[in-house]
């Protein structure tokens, strides 16, 4: 059961994070969208271990409510969903509308968002100085302190946890492309939103997971310009921007705080 204290007395949400990270950055856009108080917890791996096992999690994001926690992006979707005014649901109520919603999403989790973070980390990782920028952003200062110490081994058992190799960049790149032409396909009776007329958890987890491939300006977490990427990781970038899924995202965002 829902507690009817959330809309009430708007206690905030905890959200331990690891900021860089698209699928924390769907969570964060739901509730920001939603206009849900929340404080967000950021942490580095491995240190974001040590907050998420505290309640059950393993992996980011991992959502703190009064009613327990949340650990996966999708079921804070549909927490935060049964929360929302009627004005403003993530998911339609129409059943046909809310089954193709949620095919998308769960094409843009389970395909999308792994290839683009193993195309991403495979050109970035072997860069301590912008592996640095993208995992500290406003964790607390003895991670900070300790990074130099502890990226070597993480960045090991990354690229072995996450097969994270030539031949997996160069197969997750080829996917990434596809599920674009599968979302450009959808944009091409001119329609505003993937499913419907009017923004849902769909359009949300398809800009939040293809962020780190079109860099939109206006993400929260991104700092380093294109200038400062690998050569390799901008010429993807500046082609999937160039796409209509890749503008669709840019637009998302753009409208995000409008």
């Amino acid at each position: 059961m829902l507690s009817n204290s959330l809309t009430a007395n708007k206690k905030p949400f905890r959200l331990i994070t690891i900021p860089i990270s698209h699928y924390c950055e769907k969570a964060r856009w739901a509730l920001t969208k939603l206009k849900l108080p929340y404080i967000e917890e950021p942490h580095m791996p491995p240190f974001h271990l040590l907050a998420t096992g505290r309640v059950g999690g393993k992996s980011t994001p991992v959502m703190i409510t009064e009613d327990g926690a949340l650990t996966d992006s999708t079921d804070i979707l549909c927490y935060l969903d049964k929360v929302a005014p009627d004005n403003a649901k993530l998911y339609p109520t129409d059943p046909d509308s809310r089954q193709q919603v949620e095919q998308l999403e769960d094409l843009f989790d389970e395909q999308l968002g792994p290839a683009i973070r193993r195309w991403g980390y495979f050109h970035a990782m072997n860069d301590s100085k912008l592996m640095q920028h993208a995992w500290c952003n406003g964790v607390p200062f003895f991670e900070r302190a300790l990074f130099p110490v502890v990226f070597p081994t993480v960045r090991s058992i990354a690229q072995q946890k996450l097969n994270i190799t030539q031949e997996s960049s160069a197969q997750a790149y080829e996917q990434i492309k596809s599920i674009f032409e599968q979302v450009s396909e959808l944009l091409t009776d001119g329609r505003t939103y993937l499913v419907g007329n009017s923004f849902s958890a769909a359009d949300l987890t398809f800009a939040a997971l293809a962020a780190p491939a079109v860099r939109p300006p206006e993400h929260p977490m991104t700092r380093a310009s294109l200038e400062e990427l690998p050569s390799k990781l901008v010429s993807g970038i500046k082609k999937f921007r160039e796409t209509p899924a890749g503008g669709f995202a840019l637009r998302l965002y753009h409208d995000r705080n409008n």
